[in-house]
């Protein structure tokens, strides 16, 4: 190859690249976005479910490689709380809603207006309670996405696993694996009456639905 067509070709290269990367940057800043919204018309969702008023604050969001995530739940060992669900139709994603146990303990009586400690062990009540926190964050997030991107999307039904942390995201890495370094962290607080507890909500689109976000320019 002449030396013109070869630097021709670094630079087409070069130039696709960079492409590549500015339309995963719209693509973080898109569900980052999408996410904080879903996040705060939550709070309003369970408002509106327990006749009092929930806030919310905005969360935190960054990107988190697989590999960090047990250490960010204060390790593979500890017990902990997931919340899943997974989306259907055009959209295909996993979510997941991540607390210590001690603070799912915590979102129950925050729930259902009993007092701080009152919650030690997570019955059926408990799980249903926490299983609707987390269907109606997801629901929002749906509900948006499919407003912006006309697409249709519907949540399963929630699960809400008591186990280790590392166990809990396997569900999570089983899927992924191959198609991202890293998944959306959502980190906030749901209020009541002076009363908070912060949870981590996690976004993880498969990579047919993220290469449908980058075909639409998102």
């Amino acid at each position: 190859m002449c030396p013109a067509c070869s630097g021709l070709a670094v630079r087409k290269a070069r130039k696709k690249h960079l492409a590549m990367m500015n339309n995963d940057e719209k693509l973080k800043l898109f569900l980052e976005t999408t996410g904080i919204q879903g996040f705060q018309h939550a709070a309003e969702g369970l408002s509106g479910m327990l006749g009092e008023q929930i806030m919310s604050s905005r969360p935190a969001t960054r990107m988190v490689p697989l590999v960090e995530i047990p250490n960010v739940l204060g390790g593979p060992e500890r017990e902990a709380v997931g919340i899943y669900l997974q989306s259907e139709g055009d959209l295909v994603a996993q979510f997941v809603l991540v607390l210590p146990f001690e603070k799912a303990c915590e979102l129950v009586d925050l729930v259902i207006g009993e007092p701080v400690g009152s919650t030690k062990t997570l019955g059926s009540m408990e799980r249903s309670a926490l299983g609707e926190v987390g269907n109606i964050t997801t629901g929002y997030f749906l509900n948006r996405v499919a407003t912006i991107m006309h697409w249709d999307a519907r949540p399963s039904p929630p699960a809400v696993i008591v186990d280790m942390v590392g166990a809990i995201l396997n569900v999570v890495t089983a899927t992924v694996a191959g198609i991202s370094d890293e998944v959306l962290m959502l980190q906030g607080t749901f209020v009541r009456a002076g009363r908070e507890v912060e949870v981590m909500f996690w976004i993880i689109p498969d990579a047919n639905s993220l290469e449908m976000f980058r075909g639409t320019g998102s």
